[in-house]
C-alpha cells in the first residue's frame, strides 16, 4: 500500500498542462532507475522520461537525445542565464553540469504525458521552491540504511571510501523524505513498480473528478 510521506498532496496540477510532472528521488543504490526503466515498459499509462542536458563527453553507448542532451559548456552556460533551466547544478566541482530544460519537461506536459524527472533531492527541492509546477513526488528507498549499504557492497564497484562517502549522503537525503508526497520501498522492483503505476493512475482519477 502506497505510504504518503507528505500532506501536501493534491489532484490539482496547478500550471494548466493537461500533463503532469512525476519527480523520482532517493539514494545511491536504492534502484531507481532500474524502477523508472520498468515502469516506462510496463506501465499502461501515457509516461514519458524528461532527458537532462549535461555538458561531460557522452560515454561509450548512450545517445544524444536519449541518454542524454550533450551540450557545451558555452551553450550550457548561455541557457543557464537565460533562464531556461528548471533545475541545474555542477558535479563535484569538475566542470560538469547536469540540468533540466523547461521545455523538455513542458513539451511532454501539453501532450498529456507523464513527465518522469529523475534527479537527486537538491534537483527535487529546486523544482519545488520554483513552484512552476505541482509535481507528484516519490522518494525510493530500499527500507534501511543497512539494506543500503549491503546493496552498494553487493555492486562490487565502489571503495570502501566511496561506499563511506555514499551513505552519508544518503543519510543526508533521507530526511528530506517527508518533503516528498509518498515512500516507496524498494524491497521488490515488480511491487515497487506497481505500487508507482496505481499511485500514478490514481492521481489521474482524482485529476478527472476535480474536472467535474
Amino acid at each position: 500500500m502506497p505510504q504518503d510521506a507528505s500532506n501536501s498532496d493534491s489532484p490539482s496540477t496547478g500550471h494548466g498542462l493537461p500533463g503532469r510532472l512525476v519527480i523520482v528521488s532517493g539514494p545511491s543504490g536504492a534502484g531507481k532507475s532500474t524502477v523508472v526503466q520498468r515502469l516506462l515498459r510496463e506501465c499502461d499509462l501515457p509516461l514519458t522520461m524528461s532527458v537532462s542536458a549535461t555538458t561531460r563527453d557522452p560515454r561509450p553507448g548512450e545517445t544524444d537525445g536519449k541518454d542524454y542532451l550533450f551540450i557545451s559548456s558555452d551553450e550550457f552556460n548561455r541557457r543557464r542565464e537565460a533562464g531556461e533551466f528548471l533545475e541545474c547544478k555542477e558535479v563535484f566541482k569538475l566542470g560538469r553540469w547536469y540540468g533540466t530544460l523547461r521545455d523538455q519537461v513542458a513539451s511532454g506536459l501539453k501532450a498529456g504525458q507523464l513527465v518522469i524527472l529523475e534527479i537527486d533531492v537538491q534537483g527535487a527541492l529546486n523544482v519545488l521552491d520554483n513552484r512552476e509546477f505541482n509535481p507528484i513526488t516519490l522518494f525510493i528507498h530500499p527500507g534501511s540504511m543497512d539494506e543500503l549499504e549491503a546493496r552498494l557492497r553487493k555492486r562490487g564497484t565502489e571503495t570502501e571510501q566511496a561506499i563511506t562517502a555514499r551513505l552519508e549522503t544518503a543519510a543526508g537525503e533521507m530526511r528530506f523524505m517527508p518533503q516528498y508526497q509518498y515512500e516507496i520501498i524498494n524491497g521488490s522492483v515488480d511491487a515497487a513498480v506497481a505500487e508507482i503505476c496505481q499511485i500514478l493512475r490514481d492521481q489521474k482519477e482524482n485529476e478527472r473528478c476535480s474536472k467535474n
